[in-house]
């Protein structure tokens, strides 16, 4: 199989979007991960079927922010990450929750909540960015700041999510 190489990464695909390059990996027939990569690479045709497939359901949901994903992830995470990331893949588009509410829904802290979103292998798809602090945007792809703050606020524009 042909496979590009990114730092250090193999991506099956690189998808241009207003907001970022999207290095997409799949692991056989599952999606492995979505990784945020600076505007200036280059893209990467999808090289398998998965692959092509991600790049469709991405194009849709530039296109409608109500879009729903429906694509397979790969198995991956702790049990508690994977509690916290079947939570936020419950958020509609256009809606958002605190860390602070999904720990107490999940008797955790938001803290650990932060940390889980984070780890999150594929955004969008399990949509973190529509995770916010109580008193403001909160972190994101486990930055506090700069390019992918910059993506979490085009993500949530696109959905017309309202900030708390």
């Amino acid at each position: 199989m042909n496979r590009a190489r990114t730092e250090g990464t193999t991506y099956q695909a690189k998808l241009p979007t207003p907001f970022a390059l999207l290095g997409i990996r799949t692991a056989g027939d599952a999606l492995a991960e979505i990784t945020f990569l600076p505007k200036s690479g280059g893209a990467l045709a999808p090289r398998d079927r998965l692959a092509a497939r991600v790049c469709a359901q991405i194009e849709r949901y530039l296109q409608d922010p109500e879009f729903h994903f429906d694509l397979p992830a790969a198995a991956q995470g702790t049990p508690f990450q994977r509690s916290v990331w079947r939570k936020i893949a419950a958020i509609d588009p256009g809606r958002t929750r605190s860390y602070g509410e999904i720990a107490r829904d999940l008797n955790s802290a938001a803290r650990a909540v932060g940390q889980a979103c984070g780890a999150n292998p594929v955004p969008l798809v399990v949509p973190c960015h529509r995770v916010l602090a109580v008193g403001g945007l909160g972190g994101f792809a486990h930055h506090e700041g700069g390019f992918h703050l910059s993506v979490k606020r085009w993500l949530l524009a696109h959905e017309g999510a309202a900030r708390r």
